[in-house]
């Protein structure tokens, strides 16, 4: 397995209208493109204008073709600019990329 770690530092004021698109919007087409959601977190102490979260892939092969098609979707780049309509939600994306020590409960 490959998990993708990623951090969105929202625009000022943005955090909540980030959430309402994952929630609302984003999910679905994570799932249309076999994108699997592990969980998704906010700091309850420190930072509070980032969301993080993380994905399961089978592999980088995997993770590339599904975010290949995630952003080639038509109806993925209309719902993220009616979002957008207001102004941009995200200041910054930071990503890593981790795999399970041998010893890792979560393979």
């Amino acid at each position: 397995m490959l998990y993708e770690y990623r951090v969105y530092e929202a625009m000022p004021g943005r955090l909540p209208a980030l959430n309402a698109r994952f929630r609302n919007t984003t999910l679905g087409f994570f799932e249309k493109h076999g994108i699997k959601v592990v969980g998704f977190w906010e700091a309850l102490v420190g930072t509070s204008n980032e969301l993080h979260y993380l994905l399961a892939f089978e592999d980088m092969g995997h993770r590339e073709r599904a975010w290949a098609a995630f952003g080639a979707d038509p109806g993925w780049a209309s719902a993220r600019a009616e979002t957008e309509k207001d102004g941009p939600l995200v200041a910054r994306i930071r990503n890593a990329f981790w795999r399970p020590t041998d010893y890792s409960p979560l393979k």
